[in-house]
C-alpha cells in the first residue's frame, strides 16, 4: 500500500496566492523526487472547535486560513529518500520558495495506508 504525507497550517488570509505559488514548486518537487499525487485544500467549512479542531491545532488568527493538504507515496522507502532530496533540492531553499506561513505551527506527519477505496 502506499504512504501518506499529511500537512495541516494556518495560511495569512492575504497570502492565499503566494501560497499557491509555493505549493506548486513544491508540488513539482516532491513529483521530481518519485510522489505520486500532491493535494492542496483551502479552509471552506471549518468549524472552530470547543476541545480539538483544525483551527485549535494550528493556533490560527483571526486573519488566517486553514490549509491542509496532502502527498501520496508509493511506499515509505521511496518518501524517506525522497525527503532527504528535497530537502537538498535549491528549489525548496527559502530564498527560491519561501513558506508565506509560520512554519513552527506547521502540524505534518507520516501515515500508512490502511484503506483506500
Amino acid at each position: 500500500m502506499s504512504y501518506v504525507d499529511g500537512f495541516i497550517a494556518a495560511v495569512p488570509t492575504v497570502n492565499r496566492e503566494k501560497y499557491i505559488e509555493h505549493a506548486k514548486i513544491s508540488a513539482l518537487v516532491f513529483k521530481d523526487h518519485g510522489a505520486l499525487s500532491i493535494v492542496e485544500t483551502w479552509q471552506d467549512d471549518v468549524p472552530e472547535g470547543e476541545v480539538t479542531s483544525f483551527t485549535l491545532a494550528v493556533k490560527k488568527e483571526a486573519d488566517e486560513s486553514v490549509v491542509f493538504s496532502w502527498v501520496t507515496w508509493p511506499s515509505k522507502e521511496v518518501r524517506n529518500t525522497a525527503w532527504q532530496a528535497i530537502m537538498e533540492d535549491p528549489r525548496m531553499h527559502p530564498d527560491n520558495n519561501p513558506m508565506p506561513f509560520d512554519g513552527k505551527r506547521l502540524i505534518y506527519g507520516g501515515f500508512d495506508t490502511i484503506l483506500n477505496e
